[in-house]
């Protein structure tokens, strides 16, 4: 296995299910390992948490460990990521002091740092998440960055597989409005790791929500070579034909990073037919609904819809943290 959890891409299918089995084992108490005993575990939020924080949190007790929670900029000092910059502006502390002074403290280190939605170019090349892989030697745990995260597809392929078995699934990314534009992060994870898992993928947006190119073809290439397949439609009304699983999720465009106006004024006409509702749900294959949180009722999906017994969304926040605990498990055996 690797060094560092960055994006599921970065193991095979095999380490993926193994992931998976372990996190089953752990949420049964089929094993009770505590393989933090007597260790730490850094958690760096740039961007707040509720579930990651939690979670993480938690996970790392119950493995025997103990949590030291940053917020740079607000428990410890602001960074400054960039290599070869005159620091003196408003950062206090260059990342390369920060990583090698706490890993000499703790024994993985997670981050957390989305993207700000001002340079797409930029942003796509996960800047401050290598800036931590490139200085430590300790593990780190991709908490979510401005392209990924890891953490949370693997809950979600954790939840499918818990109330479908290891059948391969008819699955749909459907995008929905939202009154401002959000990182791709979370929709980029899904969809990767569902093709790893070898589901048939169907990823729904209006045109100009595109996801990265890059990220789209090596999401065909694992669906091929997992089983599954990708198809990308922009039409909702047919986005929910024959599906067993929709995961609703707002994004901004990649076109308008920068513009935040210009996103909000593209994106205004689809207010009223891009939310998950009972009327699109019922063309589904009596399927499961999902959504990582936190979600706004009424504007992702209505009431009816995330308060139905097909909705999944408190079980998918459990599992954040047995499939996390399964992650550090394995990157400190």
């Amino acid at each position: 296995m690797e060094k560092n959890f960055l994006k599921t891409s970065d193991f095979s299918r095999a380490e993926l299910e193994e992931i998976i089995e372990t996190a089953v084992k752990f949420k049964s108490g089929e094993i009770a390992d505590k393989p933090l005993s007597g260790k730490s575990v850094a958690l760096v939020f740039f961007n707040p948490s509720l579930r990651t924080r939690a979670s993480m949190q938690v996970g790392v007790y119950e493995l025997g460990g103990n949590a030291v929670i940053l917020e740079p900029g607000g428990t410890s000092w602001t960074l400054e990521h960039r290599e070869g910059v005159v620091m003196d502006s408003d950062k206090t502390e260059h990342l390369a002091e920060f990583v090698r002074v706490l890993e000499r403290y703790v024994a993985a280190i997670g981050v957390r740092t989305f993207a700000n939605l001002q340079d797409w170019d930029l942003e796509r090349t996960e800047p401050i998440l290598s800036a931590f892989e490139r200085y430590a030697a300790k593990p780190v745990i991709n908490l979510e960055s401005a392209m990924h995260h890891p953490c949370q597809s693997m809950a979600d392929m954790l939840t499918i597989r818990e109330k479908f078995g290891n059948r391969k699934k008819k699955v749909l990314l459907s995008w929905a409005w939202h009154p401002k534009p959000l990182p791709m992060a979370v929709p980029n994870s899904f969809s990767l790791a569902a093709a790893q898992f070898g589901h048939d993928l169907r990823i729904a947006h209006p045109k100009g929500y595109e996801l990265d190119d890059e990220l789209l073809a090596e999401i065909e290439n694992q669906a091929k070579e997992n089983g599954g397949s990708l198809e990308i439609v922009n039409r909702v009304d047919e986005a929910f034909e024959d599906i067993d699983v929709v995961y609703a999720k707002s994004w901004g465009s990649k076109n308008f990073y920068g513009d935040l106006h210009k996103d909000l004024e593209f994106r205004a006409p689809f207010r009223k037919d891009w939310i998950v509702d009972e009327s699109k749900m019922v063309r589904a294959n009596d399927a499961i609904f999902m959504h990582c949180l936190p979600v706004r009722r009424n504007v992702i999906v209505t009431d009816s819809v995330i308060d139905s017994p097909r909705s999944v969304v408190i079980d998918e926040a459990e599992n954040r943290l047995h499939i996390q605990k399964a992650i550090i498990t394995k990157l400190l055996s």
